[in-house]
């Protein structure tokens, strides 16, 4: 019976089909609003799911002459399986499910890691050079942005009282006030939009894909259901990174009529991203490393210091 309920957690709901559904959603969302500040119509509602099923059942898997076949298909599926798990454990919490463990949120931070990690093995497998120099990018955008992540992460943790459990974080924010309600909060806000527009690969941090530069760079080789499968995992993601921040300092969801409210907040996260990304010209990799490297960390590190003090 345990394990059913699991399996349901997982396909279902909050699990692959929900995240699938919700991310395509928000997809048409991003691809609305950036229509509207350019003055386009944008797409029909269903577009994310005709782009995703296209590829799944119409169009045909071209493997690369060169590299690695059973790797290069692999990575998508490890992409999808990675974000899947991590939007579990973020989620879970984040509708009240009484689950997890100490020290889940350090697991979702590796588990966050796992689709932009397949992204470079597929790339490296497909034997292209273009891929190659995405690949080269994504590692050091990782390198840029993961070291902000984890200390908006550690920061949380001190502001919660160390609780290292999804669940237990929430419950101090509810308990008392969101986190973003103060300086500190705000400050980490903000690394943590950046972090997310880097980990979606979206402007300006896009330069691991740079369409222009790189004809789509690390996703240069992929084709018909390997490509599906990558969409999918950007749905997820572009699902699940706001959902997390909501988590982590914005309250997460009180029951009732507050889904609402959460949906809200989640709607707000993505429409400040796709503003971001639309207002902004991409950088240079050395650009974005400098400035995580260098401006976010001693944005996080000054809020950390708040934190101390109890601001």
């Amino acid at each position: 019976m345990q394990m059913a309920v699991y399996l349901l957690w997982f396909f279902i709901f909050p699990g692959l089909l929900f995240m699938a559904v919700v991310g395509a959603f928000l997809s048409w969302f991003d691809r609305k609003i950036t229509a509207r500040v350019q003055f386009r119509k944008g797409p029909p509602l269903l577009q994310p799911f005709y782009d995703f099923f296209k590829l799944l059942l119409v169009k045909e898997t071209i493997l690369p002459k060169s590299g690695s076949g059973f790797v290069f298909l692999l990575a998508p599926l490890l992409a999808v399986f990675g974000a899947t798990m991590a939007g579990l454990f973020i989620l879970l919490p984040l509708f009240n499910i009484e689950t997890g463990f100490r020290g889940d949120i350090i697991v979702i931070f590796y588990l966050l890691t796992l689709p932009s990690f397949s992204y470079i093995i597929g790339a490296l497998a497909s034997g292209n050079p273009l891929g190659a120099v995405g690949a080269s990018r994504e590692m050091k955008l990782i390198i840029s942005y993961e070291l902000t992540f984890l200390l908006i992460i550690a920061a949380v943790i001190m502001k919660s009282g160390q609780k290292f459990d999804l669940n237990s974080i929430i419950a101090a924010q509810q308990s008392g006030t969101p986190f973003i309600g103060s300086i500190s909060g705000v400050l980490l806000f903000i690394a943590g939009i950046f972090c997310i527009q880097a980990k979606l690969a979206l402007v300006p941090f896009d330069m691991p894909e740079a369409e222009a530069e790189l004809a789509s760079g690390i996703y240069i080789e992929y084709s018909g259901p390997p490509y599906a499968m990558i969409k999918l995992a950007k749905y997820i993601m572009l699902f699940i990174l706001p959902a997390f921040l909501v988590a982590l300092l914005m309250n997460g969801m009180n029951p009732g009529i507050n889904i609402v409210w959460l949906i809200l907040k989640i709607l707000g996260v993505v429409l400040l991203l796709t503003l971001i990304r639309n207002t902004n010209p991409r950088v240079k990799i050395k650009q974005a490393a400098r400035f995580f490297l260098v401006w976010m960390n001693l944005l996080v590190v000054v809020a950390i210091v708040l934190i101390v003090f109890g601001l």
